[in-house]
């Protein structure tokens, strides 16, 4: 009876010792063990032991059925299954019902100019268009949305850069490219017209100021290194910011290099890319620059107007080659350090759908915007990848690949998330701070020093967002000046008005500036303007390129769903905003150039958007295809 008194009391201390933990297969030996040795007198003892034993290991039992939790990796593996999949049967599917003719002269060797118009190799390209759409986008929408829980947001991620995301930036490459490099707002002049094209370049230029305010004061709040408490922020900020500092400069002398060179062998070429990234964070981290957050943004917008003006090879090109292999290496730490720590998900896997006010549709589809679907990314692909395509059977890997890889990242950031989450929930903080955190944790796992780790992640961060925006200031200089243009490109047939419109000189200045005038709001009020805009900028997308497909005789039937599922999205998330906007400014809670300037873009977004949808689905359900195939 003693033994089995002991017994009973220490069970109950190991109930309350480990708690959930309790019930496992030590206690059950203990038990059966007990039970065995106890003689018949005792059988009350007996029964009452087995009873507690029962009834901890049954409780433990509905606890755990409750907390189950996904590990990561299989996470993770499931996902890379789907979109290598996507990629490979998909992708290669409309690639052949589109057509694809490899001897084709593309527009890069037709136009040549040495500045827009430069063949490049297929990598070289596939770097620029990853690094330019894999901005801030994939790493915040996925954190902001898991308030939702894990599941919703790994199925939009899948679904939407599987059908509607990659769909759309390969479309706009083949699009462009078929029409000599022209971009979108181009091509929609000549399938749907002038009157369209107008307001959808207006639309695009104020969108890409949209991008600029948002982005710019993304970088510059990492890069700050001045009035922080903690010493290894400020470090890694500083560091951060002077590499990406180095990155300019060295940039432009690996373009020179290359442009002296010639054509250089790709293994050659990468492994200078890779010591020369080595160099930088060596340099940088032993000479941080530390300054506050408006002389950052000053900066930003001096890059800004360097990069919408020089040449894609001597800036743009170098620096998105050298910052592919950064962003692929943190994606590949991660990835691994996913396998080395398979952490258990921690997110719930679905919280309803209205979370804290906020509805499942359309929150989740305008937060999560790169890595499922991003009209900027077309921007990116007819605004200056198809202009350096050597052959249309790289397209595939360029338009289709790219938005691949940016979803995975999309999955990682959920992952990351997942990881470091409390209570079912996403933890305090940044998306930024929370994803750097959890990956230079991961890297740590493979031997990474902390140090090294915070700041090659910090770095990462400051790339994702300024790649896109150097990308985006060029693609809001082109659109500026597409809005003036009329018959003819040359300005010996420019009345003077337009041509002062058209320098690229003078759309850089005005584009940068209203941009920074809608940075003084802060990223973080502009985000969801930004989110709606750019998912109609999608939708609109997907129309025009619709009825491209179907003018040329070609399968366009796939960006049905996809344009009136964004169409819907897009029109009731900017409603809730412009109502919201106009609700604080009726309340005297609001200030001009916050609330104020938001609220007129989002009312311009809308009736543009309106108008655009109206009349390129006029110009669909109207048109009957033809023959023609360029």
């Amino acid at each position: 009876m003693r033994y089995l008194y002991f017994m009973e009391m220490g069970t109950r201390g190991h109930v309350i010792k480990h708690g959930k933990q309790s019930g496992n297969a030590e206690s059950l030996e203990l038990f059966v063990f007990g039970c065995l040795r106890a003689p018949e007198t005792e059988g009350f003892f007996v029964l009452r032991a087995i009873r507690i034993f029962l009834s901890v290991t049954t409780k433990q039992q509905d606890i755990r059925k409750k907390e189950t939790k996904m590990n990561s990796l299989v996470i993770i593996l499931i996902a890379m299954a789907v979109l290598v999949a996507g990629y490979v049967f998909y992708g290669r599917w409309l690639a052949k019902k589109w057509g694809i003719d490899e001897k084709a002269k593309t527009p890069a060797f037709t136009h040549e100019d040495g500045e827009d118009f430069v063949p490049s190799s297929k990598f070289t390209v596939f770097s620029h268009q990853f690094s330019s759409i894999a901005g801030a986008g994939p790493v915040t929408g996925p954190i902001l949305a898991s308030v939702f829980g894990w599941v919703p947001v790994l199925l939009w991620l899948l679904i939407g850069g599987l059908f509607f995301g990659a769909v759309q930036d390969f479309g706009a490459l083949y699009a462009s490219v078929k029409n000599e490099g022209k971009s979108m707002g181009m091509i929609i002049e000549k399938y749907i017209g002038k009157t369209g094209r107008k307001l959808f370049m207006l639309f695009c230029w104020l969108f890409t100021l949209l991008v600029i305010a948002a982005f710019t004061d993304m970088v510059a709040g990492t890069f700050v290194g001045t009035g922080l408490e903690d010493a290894g922020v400020a470090y890694a900020n500083g560091s951060a910011a002077s590499i990406s500092m180095l990155f300019i400069l060295v940039a432009v002398i690996f373009g020179l290099i290359q442009k002296k060179v010639g054509k250089m062998n790709e293994w050659v070429k990468a492994v200078v890319a890779i010591a020369l990234l080595v160099a930088m964070f060596a340099v940088g981290m032993k000479l941080p620059i530390y300054a506050s957050k408006t002389a950052w943004i000053y900066i930003i917008m001096a890059y800004l107007f360097l990069a919408s003006v020089l040449p894609m090879w001597l800036l743009m090109q170098p620096r998105d080659y050298m910052t592919t292999f950064m962003l692929l290496g943190m994606i590949i730490g991660a990835v691994v350090g996913v396998v080395v720590a398979h952490p258990q998900m921690q997110l719930n896997a679905f919280n309803g759908f209205n979370v804290n006010g906020s509805g499942l549709f359309p929150t989740l589809f305008v937060t999560i915007a790169c890595g499922a679907v991003s009209g900027f990314h077309s921007l990116v692909s007819s605004g200056t990848s198809s202009k350096t395509v050597s052959n249309e059977k790289d397209m595939p890997m360029i338009g289709y690949g790219a938005m691949v890889v940016e979803s995975l990242l999309g999955i990682v950031a959920l992952v990351v998330v997942g990881a470091v989450a409390v209570g079912g929930t996403k933890p305090e903080g940044t998306p930024f701070a929370i994803f750097s955190s959890g990956v230079a944790g991961f890297l740590e796992k493979l031997g990474v020093p902390v140090q090294v780790a915070t700041v090659f992640m910090t770095m990462c961060v400051s790339a994702l967002a300024l790649t896109s925006l150097d990308s985006v200031a060029r693609i809001g200089r082109m659109s500026f000046q597409e809005l003036f243009y009329g018959e003819s490109t040359d300005p010996k047939q420019m009345t003077p008005a337009q041509r002062v419109l058209t320098n690229k000189y003078f759309a850089t200045v005005i584009t940068l500036f209203f941009g920074y005038l809608l940075t003084l709001g802060g990223y973080s009020n502009v985000w969801p303007l930004f989110g709606s805009a750019n998912q109609l900028l999608a939708a609109m997308v997907l129309i025009a390129l619709a009825v491209f497909l179907k003018t040329t005789g070609r399968t366009g039937w796939t960006l049905y769903i996809p344009m009136f599922v964004m169409l819907a999205v897009t029109f009731t998330a900017l409603v809730q905003k412009t109502i919201a906007l106009a609700a604080n400014i009726a309340a005297h809670n609001a200030t001009f150039l916050v609330d104020g300037l938001q609220l007129i873009v989002a009312l311009l977004l809308m009736i543009l958007g309106v108008l655009v949808a109206y009349s390129c689905l006029k110009k669909l359900f109207t048109t009957t295809k033809n023959s023609e195939q360029k």
